[in-house]
């Protein structure tokens, strides 16, 4: 591997460690004012999904001899834009973006940025990271079996803990509401 792409890998890695710092500091405002957790037996598959995706990148790269590709501009392109969107998600949800499923009670969904037209918009971006990131390094299996493993962990596991959730949470405003 390249010493850019060296450079890029520790970029996302630090990336990553970061967020789970931001989410970190929202989990801990956010249960401070009465936010409940939900579905905490399955983050732990999710920070394994993340883990072993950066370990497949540097498997597929090293002892796979993944192919060595040119620079894909297209590619990186499609990484940019998924940070844009990315960044954009975050702020939108501010105080309240997570990595885990973490509702409050008594306030508001959130309905601007991404989340005014989408409904999940996260999840869908980091879909398409998980595509486009290991193409950047030639790791063609890795591009192919994490989205896959990441629709499969979304559709069957996290949103219907996170619908529930939010159904609850407007299940009870709705109720205070009328009282």
């Amino acid at each position: 591997m390249s010493g850019l792409l060296w450079t890029f890998f520790l970029f996302l890695v630090v990336q990553r460690l970061c967020e789970l710092v931001i989410a970190r500091r929202n989990e801990k405002w956010m249960k401070e004012r009465g936010g409940l957790e939900r579905g905490e037996e399955h983050y732990k598959y999710f920070v394994f999904l993340h883990l072993l995706f950066f370990l497949s990148i540097l498997t597929e790269v090293f002892l796979l001899k993944g192919i060595v590709i040119p620079f894909q501009p297209a590619f990186f392109i499609v990484f940019l834009l998924a940070q844009i969107a990315r960044i954009w998600c975050i702020q939108s949800l501010g105080k309240f973006w997570n990595t885990k499923v973490i509702v409050l009670p008594d306030f508001p969904l959130v309905k601007r940025g991404p989340y005014r037209y989408i409904k999940h918009p996260n999840y869908i971006i980091v879909g398409i990271e998980l595509f486009v990131i290991p193409l950047l390094f030639g790791a063609i299996i890795t591009s192919v079996i994490f989205p896959f493993l990441h629709i499969v962990l979304i559709k069957y596991i996290r949103l219907p803990v996170e619908e529930r959730a939010l159904e609850e949470v407007m299940t009870n405003n709705r109720k205070e509401d009328s009282d």
